[in-house]
């Protein structure tokens, strides 16, 4: 029969690699979360260290659940777990009483959970990982000290390697609203008798030189001896929101076409560009001419940006252009410049900036992406877990079998 501490170690190790996969899957995103927390505790200087701590954390994650489920440095891999949890566990609960940040954002974006949701997920979860830190001298060690390191430092080089291609070209998991396959407008809808957010309102008044809060039921307002000071509102209840709540497309005259696009029956071929100062311009000029190539071949061609309008003033003359909210496109695209093809408000195609293909190749991959191949990133996600836990255990029989050297810790 399993023991207890034996459930323990692998459901700690399971959690670790998952949390650390997630973000490893999308880098950029642990970036924006990094990113999150700076802006809320007014820590913006540490802004450019972001992509490498996101970097760096779960990497962590990632290796210590690794070392956990393969039992190689366990005495060291049981402090990783503790200090982790020791560390986070009181910042989830700031965060569930606080709320600084919406999501913490521990999954990533494959599973949200709210901030008093991820603080009682620690707490079952320290439990576990408190019984593997009180027995972590009690589990066998496999191999010689330097052979269990090589081991280590192998999976986590190769999961950084894993993190950068991700960082390069695009997820190989995407878990954001804009994933290949999604029909934006469908995405959009609210039901009928959906509820709707609920705010209160809070109105301070000041009678001789007092001031005092009142609600909208009982403010003062047949009592002239009281004077209006201001007003709060804050959301209390969060009413339904559908998956696609804040994608709108602006000319830069103002218009708002979003409907226009997401309805054309047509192919339309986009370049997304959160910032074009922050692009590479070879990079930008290449996407103009995939452009160009496309509007010779019968397929649109949109500019889709959230830089100031002087920046792309020079491409509105010649291009349409769309102004889009910023954090939209950082959720649309893991990439700047990067690319996507729509035809009826769904999404068929889309490319990180260095994946673009060939301008002559491109019309006829954009033709040929409708009907669309929808995105099976939860398989991918599946096999790529499975993958791991199956490296984990055989790395566990290698080193037990086959170098199971003199012991040393």
């Amino acid at each position: 029969m399993i023991s207890i501490k034996s459930i323990s170690r692998y459901i700690s190790g399971f959690v670790f690699v998952f949390s650390g996969l997630v973000k490893g899957i999308d880098p950029m995103g642990s970036m924006y979360k990094f990113i999150d927390y700076f802006t809320a505790f007014n820590l913006d200087a540490l802004q450019p260290l972001a992509y490498i701590l996101g970097v760096l954390l779960c990497t962590a994650e990632v290796v210590i659940g690794f070392s956990i489920l393969t039992g190689i440095r366990m005495r060291i891999a049981a402090w990783g777990l503790l200090i982790f949890m020791v560390g986070f566990t009181p910042l989830t609960l700031y965060l569930a009483i606080d709320n600084p940040v919406a999501d913490c954002g521990c999954f990533g974006d494959a599973i949200h959970l709210t901030n008093w949701q991820t603080f009682y997920k620690n707490i079952i979860i320290s439990v576990f990982v408190i019984i593997v830190f009180v027995n972590r001298k009690k589990y066998k060690t496999l191999s010689s000290a330097g052979n269990e390191w090589i081991a280590s430092i192998v999976f986590a080089v190769a999961f950084v390697l894993f993190t950068q291609y991700n960082y390069r070209h695009l997820p190989v998991v995407d878990f954001r609203p804009y994933k290949t396959g999604t029909n934006i407008p469908e995405n959009m809808i609210i039901p009928d008798g959906a509820p709707a957010d609920e705010y209160e309102t809070t109105l301070i008044y000041e009678k001789d030189g007092n001031q005092k809060e009142f609600t909208l039921e009982n403010y003062p307002s047949d009592d002239t001896t009281w004077t209006f000071v201001d007003s709060k509102t804050r959301l209390i209840k969060e009413g339904y929101k559908p998956l696609i709540y804040d994608f709108s497309l602006i000319t830069p005259e103002g218009q708002d076409l979003t409907d226009i696009v997401l309805t054309d029956t047509a192919f339309s071929f986009m370049m997304l560009s959160i910032e074009f100062s922050e692009a590479d311009r070879d990079l930008i000029d290449q996407g103009v001419e995939a452009g160009l190539e496309c509007l010779n071949n019968g397929i649109g061609f949109y500019i889709l940006t959230s830089s100031s309008p002087e920046m792309i003033e020079s491409y509105s003359q010649e291009f349409n252009v769309f102004f889009i909210d910023e954090t939209t496109m950082k959720t649309i695209i893991r990439s700047n410049p990067g690319f996507m093809v729509l035809k009826e408000g769904i999404i068929t195609k889309k490319w990180a900036d260095i994946d673009l293909p060939a301008k002559k190749e491109l019309p006829g991959i954009v033709k040929d992406s409708f009907p669309v191949k929808r995105d099976n990133g939860t398989m991918m996600l599946i096999l790529i877990m499975a993958g791991i836990l199956l490296l984990s255990f055989l790395t566990n029989y290698i080193l037990h079998k086959f170098l199971k050297d003199t012991q040393s810790l």
